[in-house]
């Protein structure tokens, strides 16, 4: 009987694959059983060749060697786990395997993973792709007797493969260019320049933001207070002060009446559920967690403890076909929960388009909590207070919306007009999972009932200084939400959700790219903040503005996302050349960008163990060190 042989990502995975299965025989780098051998990646095992591996002229570091534009970049087994390559490659060839099933991650560098190491073994048999949201035997199960050809997800891998060689082609020429010209160790890429690029502007903002002084003048009327409405802008700001210690004089126990007086009734539906990228920004707010640590730990919440759905998703609605699973779920909750699950507010027929979409999902939905009942006493701390997080979103998107009553009243004494406003809470609804939560918490205090002619008495009257104040600092939070939005700082969900797949790079890469930042000195952290270095700054000052530009990266980004979603093979192909030619025009532009850039001197480094170059023409400078800089 022939088998099939099932090629994970990771051995953790490749271990539950085979117990769901049965799959219980030990053999080198793999699990065997009658039907299926299950074998693993261990993360990469192929990737693209180095310059020096793909053509000898690219060994040594010069600039008339540049642009380095190879019709077709090999590949290469890296050498920290060949051992395990030969093992797959082993199995790949092996003539009791008629067939393959791909069990990689089900996302674009998953893909990526396996067909490289197909690629690299020689490998021509029938592939089958396994695609599941959750780690669950359930799931599993379910993913199994739903596999699909591989060809489905070739535009997929085609995406992927683009992404692959335009950041190969972008960051090994502009590195090595701007290396060269400027004497210095210079990492420039596609995606984390530009985003560097947002730490800089922000620095830069906050550096050369001069604050102005302005007066808020309070009238306390009694049982509420208001402030003093300048006439002409109708803001609550007085820039003169002379102006302010005038007005407070006037009105001082003066007579006040109620000018306007309304009331309205508004709602405030419960937050959509979790993205990744939603998920880090919340985390690092509330958690202070740093991107990088939500999604390692969101990571081990699905992997290791089948908590959790798939983390690495940029969607944030579920098919309607899962609701019966959700109802399951939420039965399922820690006992910390049922409270919440068995309060009648709970809405077990939610229909909500908000919540449900079947035409807002791609490759995975929203991340929820699995049917798996969590035991609290094996998560760590940090994994317990995420999973909370994830828990209490989606009860919360069950229960009714908030309701409250908006207050605006403005008061007239003499000529001047005082504005205040408060909040009556109505109805909690969903804000009863967060009681107690102050991020949560943005109400404002009740005003009493008031009526137009309703007269008042000024008891006192102050004046207080102010300053304007500079834009904050960026965290992870607010760098992941321009990260998203390719640059731009967009509040309204809707809009939001359509500039996703223009974003710069992807909710899973989007940590790294930060965390790569600090790496390489670009940046650094100082508490919760992200700060740029000196040595950042001075790349932005030198590099051009298109590889600085975070909408020039979003549109490629645009590009690979239509292009994963082409099921077209001539028009994908149209695409990928169309892609990969802009790419090779860009690198060439960036090469002669360095050669003719700006005179800044960057600080010394110590050189690095391997290669030196020399000048052979074109840089104005030479350049110490070795392909460090390219990474």
């Amino acid at each position: 009987m022939t088998k099939k042989l099932i090629v994970a990502e990771k051995p953790s995975v490749g271990r539950d694959i085979a117990r769901v299965l049965g799959v219980k025989g030990r053999g080198e780098g793999c699990l065997l059983g009658e039907e299926y051998v299950v074998t693993w990646a261990i993360g990469h095992l192929v990737s693209l060749c180095e310059p020096g591996e793909t053509d000898a002229r690219w060994v040594k570091w010069s600039m008339d060697d540049l642009p380095m534009l190879p019709e077709r970049i090999p590949l290469k087994v890296l050498p920290g786990t060949k051992s395990q390559f030969a093992v797959v490659k082993k199995l790949m060839l092996d003539k009791q395997f008629d067939s393959l099933i791909c069990a990689t991650d089900s996302a674009r560098e998953g893909e990526l993973i396996f067909r490289y190491i197909y690629q690299m073994a020689g490998c021509k048999k029938p592939v089958e792709r396994l695609w599941i949201s959750s780690m669950t035997d359930a799931a599993i199960k379910q993913g199994f007797a739903q596999l699909k050809p591989a060809a489905f997800y070739d535009s997929l891998y085609e995406s992927a493969r683009c992404r692959s060689e335009a950041d190969w082609l972008v960051g090994m020429n502009a590195s090595r260019a701007f290396s060269l010209a400027y004497d210095a160790h210079l990492s420039v890429g596609r995606v984390q320049t530009p985003t560097l690029n947002l730490i800089v502007k922000r620095d830069m903002e906050i550096e050369r933001f001069v604050p102005t002084d302005y007066w808020e003048i309070r009238a306390d009327f009694g049982d509420y207070e208001g402030l003093w409405q300048n006439p002409e802008t109708r803001d609550t700001r007085c820039m003169d002060e002379a102006q302010a210690r005038a007005v407070c004089q006037a009105v001082t126990g003066g007579e006040g009446t109620v000018r306007e007086s309304r009331r309205d009734r508004k709602q405030v539906p419960p937050p959509q559920l979790y993205d990744l990228t939603s998920l880090q920004q919340e985390a690092n707010r509330k958690l202070g967690f740093s991107a990088d640590k939500t999604l390692k730990t969101a990571q081990a919440l699905y992997e290791t403890h089948k908590l959790i759905t798939y983390p690495r998703t940029d969607s944030r609605y579920l098919p309607d076909d899962m609701k019966p699973r959700i109802a399951a779920t939420l039965k399922r909750l820690p006992a910390a929960y049922q409270d919440f699950v068995n309060a009648p507010e709970l809405n077990w027929g939610l229909k909500s388009k908000r919540f449900y979409d079947n035409a807002k999902i791609s490759d995975h939905h929203a991340i929820v909590p699995t049917e798996k009942t969590a035991n609290s006493a094996s998560l760590t701390r940090d994994e317990a207070m995420l999973f909370d997080m994830i828990a209490r979103r989606l009860i919360a998107a069950h229960y009714p919306n908030y309701e409250y009553e908006a207050a605006k009243v403005i008061t007239q004494v003499g000529q001047h007009s005082f504005k205040s406003t408060g909040a009556m809470p109505l109805a909690e609804g969903w804000r009863a999972l967060y009681r107690g939560d102050k991020a949560e918490d943005d109400r404002e205090p009740p005003l009493p009932r008031l009526a137009v002619g309703d007269a008042r008495r000024v008891e006192k009257a102050t004046v207080k200084a102010l300053k304007t104040k500079p834009p904050a600092p960026h965290t992870d939070a607010s760098l992941l939400k321009l990260m998203e939005n390719a640059g731009r700082d967009i509040e309204d969900e809707a809009l939001r959700e359509q500039m996703k797949s223009s974003g710069l790079g992807t909710p899973a890469t989007r940590a790294a790219t930060i965390e790569r930042l600090i790496d390489v000195g670009y940046a650094r952290r100082q508490g919760k903040t992200i700060l740029s270095t000196e040595k950042g700054r001075q790349l932005i000052a030198v590099v051009p503005e298109q590889i600085a530009s975070a909408v020039t990266t979003g549109k490629w980004e645009k590009f690979l996302s239509d292009m994963a979603g082409q099921r077209d093979e001539a028009q994908r192909s149209a695409k990928s050349d169309r892609f990969m030619d802009g790419i090779r025009r860009f690198s060439v532009f960036l090469v002669e960008a360095a050669k003719n850039g700006p005179a800044v001197k960057f600080e010394r480094e110590a050189p690095a163990k391997k290669k030196t170059a020399r000048r052979t023409g074109g840089a104005r400078k030479k350049r110490t060190g070795g392909k460090k800089a390219e990474k």
